[in-house]
């Protein structure tokens, strides 16, 4: 992501990484729609800053990013045998 382009691409080792799958199956679960993603842009004191949510199973995985596209956080959250609650995955 640069400023004067609003493409986000991320790496899929990460994205793998994330999910314990190799890059290889990311590409695949993406393009099956067993991965899915939600982009958030910040507003007011998050502006510049961007947060990629990607969902698979009952997991959800989040990469933050700065104003130049440098991840600066991310996290999973594995909900395990339960449901993933409504308001942790887009309908």
């Amino acid at each position: 992501m640069t400023p004067d382009n609003d493409d986000i691409e991320i790496d899929a080792a990460l994205v793998g990484e994330l999910f314990n799958v190799s890059p290889a199956e990311v590409l695949v679960l993406l393009k099956a729609r067993a991965i899915t993603s939600v982009c958030e842009r910040g507003i007011d004191e998050h502006a510049g800053e961007t947060r990629l949510n990607f969902f698979y199973g009952n997991r959800r995985a989040r990469v933050s990013l700065d104003e130049n596209g440098k991840v600066t956080r991310r996290s999973v959250i594995d909900f395990g045998e339960h449901p993933m609650p409504r308001r942790s995955h887009p309908a």
